[in-house]
């Protein structure tokens, strides 16, 4: 399987990062460590987490996601095969979150402790937090690096503006810059990325990694009318979709897919991997065999007349 470096950092990484959110949560154990084996075994190189992953849910308090993925690694004895990145900034510890220097530091050993590993390769800053100076914020990632906890860090959720202006206050204080970035971005969801944030990351070589590659599974196909809302916990969402762009962005999909022989979901995947500026995409799998699917969207070449055609049904 052929990598790509991720921006400036040390890291080079499979196109297709499988995304954890769904571990300890619509995957159980079971099913998160067989999606895992699956996802090694097709060639993904890092796993992608939170540590907020799944506090949203009645009975859960965070790290769950964390604690699955580490129990994986233990039972695998593979923690030197698998790059893992997870995030601060949304779980609250004592009452603190954001991007406080005592929160990023004791947020850090949190999740070390529930991975069970000595380092995390990739650290995001999950969104941005204009109420700590930018300076403190890098210096605090940066000691994690001097301390050989982190190997890289990164940023999710930034504009433009302030991504920039964060890594310009690294420099000031000799800190690692955020090398990564991870927007939402797929077919149906384009402006928070495109534009000034995109020219910036393509300009400065700035690693990209996605999020929502498949829009929640909107962008598999299985959300064709409301009657299909219920297919998932996540089919309430699907509705504005249905009810805006996503009608014709589904009918291009179709039509690639059947020129190709693939599935839309690969093809949905294999546009974002196309799109300038962008390293891999991240999607998540509640079972093997979905996770089997996603697997050719990293080899998946798609003409410049297919990837002209899903742009503009998006549009």
């Amino acid at each position: 399987m052929t990598q790509r470096r991720l921006g400036t950092t040390p890291l080079s990484v499979a196109p297709l990062v499988l995304g954890g959110n769904v571990f300890g949560w619509t995957a159980d154990r079971a099913a998160s460590f067989a999606v895992l084996d699956a996802f090694v075994a097709g060639g993904g190189t890092m796993v992608d987490t939170a540590d907020v992953y799944s506090a949203w849910v009645p009975g859960h308090e965070g790290g769950e996601s964390e604690t699955v993925l580490g129990a994986w690694l233990r039972e695998r004895g593979n923690r030197n095969r698998i790059q893992v990145a997870t995030k601060v900034g949304m779980l609250p510890i004592d009452g603190d979150k954001g991007l406080t220097p005592g929160h990023i530091a004791a947020a850090c050993e949190a999740s070390l402790r529930r991975l069970g590993t000595d380092h995390i390769d990739l650290y995001y800053a999950h969104r941005d937090d204009d109420a700590v100076p930018q300076e403190a914020a890098a210096e605090a990632f940066g000691r994690l690096v001097e301390q050989g906890k982190v190997r890289a860090v990164a940023a999710s959720n930034y504009s433009a503006e302030r991504l920039a202006s964060a890594r310009a206050a690294a420099d000031a204080v000799g800190a690692p810059r955020f090398e990564a970035l991870q927007p939402e971005y797929n077919l149906v969801s384009r402006g928070g990325f495109e534009g000034p944030l995109q020219d910036y990351c393509v300009a400065e070589n700035v690693g990209v990694l996605p999020y929502y590659g498949l829009a929640s599974g909107f962008l598999t196909g299985k959300y064709r009318s409301e009657a299909d809302l219920s297919k998932s916990v996540r089919g309430a969402r699907m509705k504005d979709l249905l009810e805006g762009r996503g009608a014709s962005v589904l009918a291009a999909l179709d039509r690639v897919a059947e020129e190709t022989g693939a599935t839309q979901a690969q093809v949905s995947l294999a546009w974002v991997i196309a799109q300038p500026g962008v390293t891999g995409t991240i999607a998540s799998a509640t079972s093997a065999r979905q996770l089997e699917e996603l697997l050719p969207a990293m080899t998946l070449e798609l003409t410049s007349d297919q990837l002209a055609s899903l742009t503009a049904a998006s549009v």
